[in-house]
């Protein structure tokens, strides 16, 4: 194992050891082939990889990289996200809010996948961001219409599962539609997750594993969160809902594999924690809530640590993944990620000896330029030196200004990976460090 920062004197980097080690453990190159071993390179028809998400074009790329047969395929990812490849096509679309190009490429999938017999296979290589990529409404809605209502459900504090179901509800593509369209082909889905549940048939809104939610349970979400729905939405919504369940169509073989998760990062960096001598606490990779709310639990058991030696005694490391989620009220900027690292500064309030990070492990935290950012004792105190106020920068939803004036945004670029939210703070025993 590479040697560790000390966390007593260096604790920036060694929270930054900590993230860069969670985000190798889930890097498709190392992990897409392992999945891959056994399965025939000669086939009797095509071999045909399909995928969307932001680490797709990873996933292509090591499925090339690994595979001497014969193989081609289409591949959608987020702008700024494209890798070479050879035999796979890779296109770039937007992410979160769908553009034209994510539009066009998901009607040519739709189109390759029911060109595929029974003597074809399909590679689908499905990741986190894949449900803005793949967009295709159903019939009767707009290209328009489906953009509104993603926009609305980004905004309103909806997590990933519910904004997924409505996604799907509203989709000509995801839901199992594309495994579907595979007909008889057989279809080997490899997963890298970014959602709290690890479910398939959520990650990317499943485009290849089948739904089992209903129409019912999407429009209890949006009337839950109170999202003004277009009018030929709320018509198609209607009209589905009181239609009879349509009976299951004869498929070929289907497989799906969950290939890295949250917790497979999490484990990789409390691996690293404890060859520095640190004690990490897993909180688990699963944790959802306003970002602000899931920082001051967070707090609350840093405090308890360093004040009491339980549940771990420091020096020790907490650790959590899974998606928070923001309410925006504001108009400021930045992610999940920035509003719960400065909820929890807020939170803590300077405590000596309490370092942290939180960041998106796929290198963007919401639409901006920074995968997260870190805190310390006198980040408040920083703030205020250069005439920032952080509890109204919090109530704006703008963590990222203030960050960026302190230089403590943590900038990786695309990571080409992403199982989502990534947190690690730091307990020192020294609390006055």
């Amino acid at each position: 194992m590479p040697h560790s920062p000390d966390a007593a004197s260096e604790p920036r980097a060694f929270l930054r050891s900590l993230f860069d080690a969670a985000v190798a453990a889930v890097d498709p190159a190392r992990i897409v082939p392992r999945h891959l071993d056994g399965l025939p390179r000669r086939h009797r028809g095509r071999t045909v990889v399909l995928g969307a998400g932001k680490a797709s074009a990873a996933m292509a790329q090591a499925v090339e990289r690994c595979w001497d047969g014969p193989i081609e395929g289409l591949v959608v990812t987020r702008y700024g996200h494209a890798l070479p490849c050879e035999r796979i096509e890779i296109v770039e679309a937007a992410h979160p809010v769908p553009d034209a190009a994510g539009l066009a490429v998901s009607r040519r999938m739709m189109e390759l996948a029911r060109s595929l017999t029974a003597d074809d296979r399909v590679i689908a290589l499905i990741s986190g961001g894949g449900s803005a990529l793949l967009t295709l409404p159903a019939d009767g809605i707009s290209f328009e219409d489906k953009r509104a209502v993603n926009a609305a459900l980004l905004k309103s504090g909806a997590n990933i599962g519910e904004m997924n179901c409505v996604r799907r509800h509203l989709s000509a593509i995801k839901g199992g539609r594309l495994g579907a369209a595979c007909g008889p082909a057989s279809v080997l889905t490899l997963v890298l997750s970014d959602v709290p549940t690890d479910d398939p048939a959520v990650v990317a809104s499943g485009p290849t594993i089948a739904d089992t939610s209903t129409v019912a349970n999407a429009i209890e979400i949006l009337r839950r969160y109170k999202i003004e729905l277009p009018p030929a939405v709320q018509a198609f919504l209607a009209a589905r809902a009181a239609q009879p369940v349509a009976a299951p169509t004869a498929l070929g073989p289907r497989e799906h594999r969950m290939i890295a998760t949250a917790q497979h990062a999490l484990e990789a960096a409390a691996a690293v924690a404890r060859a520095a001598g640190i004690a990490p606490l897993i909180l688990g990779g699963s944790i959802e809530g306003e970002s602000r709310d899931v920082a001051l639990v967070h707090a609350g058991i840093a405090r308890q640590i360093a004040q009491h030696g339980q549940p771990a005694r420091a020096p020790a490391v907490i650790l959590s993944g899974g998606e928070t989620t923001v309410t925006v009220r504001g108009d400021g900027r930045g992610g999940r990620n920035m509003e719960f690292a400065l909820a929890l500064a807020i939170a803590l309030d300077g405590a000596p000896g309490i370092h942290a990070l939180a960041c998106d492990t796929d290198g963007i935290d919401g639409v901006e330029d920074a995968a997260g950012s870190l805190i310390a004792p006198d980040t408040l105190t920083r703030m205020r030196a250069v005439g920032i106020d952080p509890r109204a920068a919090l109530a704006r939803n703008d963590a990222y200004p203030p960050f960026a004036a302190l230089g403590d945004l943590v900038v990786t670029g695309p990571t080409h990976t992403n199982v989502n939210d990534f947190r690690a703070i730091l307990i020192q025993a020294d609390q006055d460090t």
